[in-house]
């Protein structure tokens, strides 16, 4: 915990907290500061003009980013047995129909990152949602989870396919790459997620929908970003 603070503190003479950054700048200053033990993760922070608490307000969706975010995503396909076959050639990590469905009911099996299906098998998958639901694991097809082109699905997953979800403090947290990418890669990730996100501003919500983004990194600070450039440039 002291290398840590001392850490952070190190890094805090890098930067100004009364000023934001624009992502080249703010993943500059991150990599500065850095671990050099592991390629540390970077994520963004967005603070919302909505009430969360209203079912109507609620924000969730999901990004491709261009670049990925580093991380190699276990799929898991349950698929009709006819289509198993397809599943596993369209890179599936896990593959197979009902005998998956009774796995992760017995065992309460959840080693896999995504979950994808057709929507022909959700009135058998809907039984696993103890399970999967609090795991966050369940398929959606507002998500692209749910698709009846399933070679298509798990590959959007596998390219990089990240959601993200508003919480109760009317917060929402993304993961957008890792500081190896460098400032440009982590840049046109975040404009990305930033233009998806501009699209889910709820019809209720008044005023400025971004109101405050932050960016960091596993061992680092956070960096304001100055929201109102990024909107502009995502636009």
């Amino acid at each position: 915990m002291a290398a840590c603070g001392k850490r952070l503190a190190d890094a805090a003479k890098n930067f100004d907290r009364n000023v934001k950054y624009t992502v080249q700048e703010a993943v500059t200053i991150l990599q500065k500061s850095a671990s050099k033990k592991f390629d540390e993760t970077v994520e963004l922070a967005v603070n919302l003009g909505i009430n969360a608490k209203k079912s109507d307000q609620m924000v969730r969706g999901a990004t491709v980013f261009p670049h990925g975010v580093g991380k190699v995503v276990k799929v898991c396909a349950i698929v009709p047995a006819d289509m198993v076959e397809q599943a596993k050639n369209a890179g599936a990590d896990f593959y197979g129909s009902e005998e998956l469905i009774d796995k992760i009911m017995q065992e309460e099996w959840t080693d896999f990152d995504k979950l994808v299906t057709i929507p022909a098998m959700m009135g058998k998958i809907g039984k696993l949602g103890k399970v999967l639901g609090r795991k966050g694991l369940m398929p959606n097809p507002k998500l692209g989870t749910v698709n009846n082109d399933i070679t298509a699905a798990i590959k959007l997953v596998k390219a990089g396919r990240v959601e993200f979800k508003v919480n109760k403090a009317g917060v929402l947290c993304c993961m957008v790459g890792k500081l190896s990418f460098g400032p440009d890669k982590i840049y046109d990730n975040v404009v990305e997620f930033i233009k998806d996100l501009q699209k889910l501003k709820p019809a209720t919500a008044k005023g400025a929908f971004i109101k405050k983004v932050t960016i960091s990194c596993t061992m680092g600070p956070g960096l304001k970003l100055d929201e109102s450039a990024l909107a502009n440039e995502a636009k």
